[in-house]
């Protein structure tokens, strides 16, 4: 039994894979079923569910990768992988994968790849981003002016990654921002990334015209420092383009991106972001920190998608990757936003070729703007068409998109509903395995293993608790039928009893419906053949 918190996940136990050396140790969950069977899953949740581990939040985790090939100015996994050298964190994320460890090597050389593991943040369990490996998803937290602390971020965190996030990223804008990322980045077994503009402007009072190369600059090395794993960079947002948004339905509507089209009006210059990129991906390089090239102007409804002004930061940001891709730094580029379904491929496709088919990380797509409330939905139906269509990661979007920062509850259904859409890109994309798990659970469901169907699915204590509100007796838990159908319209049962019918009397299962048939058809005929009986009044 495996407990997070007041989650109780009774089948469920920490196991581990061992790789090539006694410290390669890669954690999944293993879901035992009733039929002997069990079923070994990807696990995101860290040391949390290991019961041998007594969380301190003030102690932090334990230093997973000290030791390994990650030291400061020692070369990026990507300059490593274009060597032909497989580190420890490769190999341990190949393990991860089901893949070899050669496979994700070829792939960050490539620049089709990143593994977000900056060598200050060795509480971190290596994973992969990349079209060729699992869709990825990543859970946004962070405080606001106005609203949570860090105890709330740092459990939101942990809570994200209990339901799945392989990311999270710290997106504070409140006050005590360094030592809430402290907090978090000490406490989290999964990549953190930031976006290093939002402190810088805290820095200045909130006035971006007051920004400076410089300050921006120290606050990186900041984070850095601290052991930030990627980072949004908007260094697409030209001065050229700003006036490109003047005549949107929704205008610029990414944070990073209003400062710096304030900043380049204001100076009626060229954004230094842009200009002073080089110097940036030297310190990037030397604590091997992701690039996330972020798009600041991404659409913020339909009515915007796939517009000039989008189009045009997109190849800047092909331009930045080349550039990057110079210091081996590892690269992602962010994409929309607000798209309609029918212009999702092009924007997958545009990206792929201009940006040398870096990783593509995206928020969404949300895909109508008509569901203020239920934006979590609206957004992965989009976010499981673009994962089909090869991005890499999505970032999640929770029912308080647009009005409010999320809670708890928030969080949860973010992440559960961006890890269906995760999960069924996979499945379409015909991912090695991902289809293994659907079989379990579906073979639980038509064999009426209940407890089975519980427990592999994304959220078990949900799928029970709806089971037991009509249903909840013990015998329940056997019973071949569920409140839906009852007993008697069930047509799993019905096919069950099909197939029993078909053994007894030595016919194929289509043998056996046409012998069926006939049987109630001279039934039929036997009571008269009449289509309305009188009803017996007894």
């Amino acid at each position: 039994m495996t407990i997070f918190d007041d989650v109780v996940l009774p089948a469920a136990r920490k196991t581990h894979l061992t790789g090539s050396r006694p410290d390669i140790r890669v954690p999944m969950r293993e879901i035992g079923l009733t039929n002997g069977a069990a079923v070994v899953l990807y696990d995101t949740s860290g040391p949390y569910t290991d019961p041998s581990f007594t969380p301190d939040l003030a102690a932090g985790l334990p230093r997973l990768r000290a030791g390994w090939s990650a030291t400061p100015g020692g070369g990026t996994q990507r300059a490593h992988a274009r060597r032909g050298a497989i580190t420890p964190e490769m190999e341990f994320a190949a393990i991860r994968e089901g893949v070899p460890p050669e496979f994700v090597r070829d792939e960050l050389a490539a620049g089709r790849a990143v593994l977000p593991a900056n060598v200050n943040h060795p509480e971190t369990e290596p994973m992969v981003i990349g079209r060729n490996f699992l869709v990825k998803v990543n859970a946004n937290i962070g405080n606001s002016a106005v609203s949570s602390s860090i105890e709330d971020e740092v459990e939101k965190m942990r809570w994200a990654i209990r339901w799945g996030a392989d990311t999270v990223m710290d997106l504070s804008t409140g006050k005590r921002i360094s030592e809430t990322r402290e907090w978090i980045l000490r406490n989290s077994p999964v990549p953190v990334g930031t976006v290093p503009i939002y402190q810088a402007l805290e820095r200045v009072g909130g006035r971006a015209e007051e920004l400076t190369w410089e300050v921006y600059r120290d606050t990186v090395i900041e984070q850095c420092e601290q052991g930030v794993d990627y980072m949004t960079v908007h260094a697409g947002v030209r001065l050229a383009y700003v006036p490109l948004t003047a005549r949107r339905k929704t205008g610029i509507v990414s944070r990073g991106g209003s400062i710096m089209a304030a900043w380049c009006l204001a100076h009626h210059e060229e954004s230094f972001l842009y200009t002073r990129f080089r110097e940036l991906c030297e310190i990037f390089a030397h604590y091997d920190v992701t690039f996330s090239l972020g798009d600041g102007l991404r659409p913020g409804s339909i009515a915007d998608a796939n517009d000039e002004a989008q189009l045009a930061e997109l190849r800047t940001l092909g331009e930045l990757t080349a550039i990057a891709a110079e210091h081996d730094c590892q690269v992602m580029v962010e994409g929309p936003g607000h798209v309609p379904m029918h212009k999702i491929e092009e924007n997958v496709r545009l990206q792929q070729e201009w940006c040398a088919e870096a990783p593509f990380y995206t928020l969404g797509p949300l895909t109508t703007d008509i569901a203020p409330g239920y934006d979590h939905i609206t957004s992965a139906i989009g976010a499981a068409m673009i994962g089909w269509h090869g991005t890499a990661m999505l970032c999640y979007v929770t029912p308080k998109e647009h009005l409010g920062l999320p809670d708890r509850d928030d969080v949860k259904a973010g992440v559960i509903a961006y890890k269906i859409a995760a999960h069924a890109a996979d499945l379409a994309k015909g991912h090695p395995g991902a289809q293994a798990w659907d079989d379990a659970l579906s073979e639980a469901r038509f064999e009426f293993r209940w407890e089975d169907q519980f427990n592999l699915a994304l959220d078990p204590e949900t799928a029970r608790s709806f089971h037991d509100e009509t249903l909840p007796a013990p015998a329940a838990k056997t019973a071949h039928f569920c409140s839906m159908c009852g007993p008697h319209f069930c047509a799993m049962k019905i096919t069950q009893d099909v197939r029993r019918y078909a053994e007894e009397h030595g016919l194929a299962e289509e043998d056996a419906l046409t012998a069926g048939m006939r049987e109630k058809a001279e039934e039929f005929t036997r009571r008269g053949a009449r289509v309305y009986l009188p009803i017996d009044p007894a």
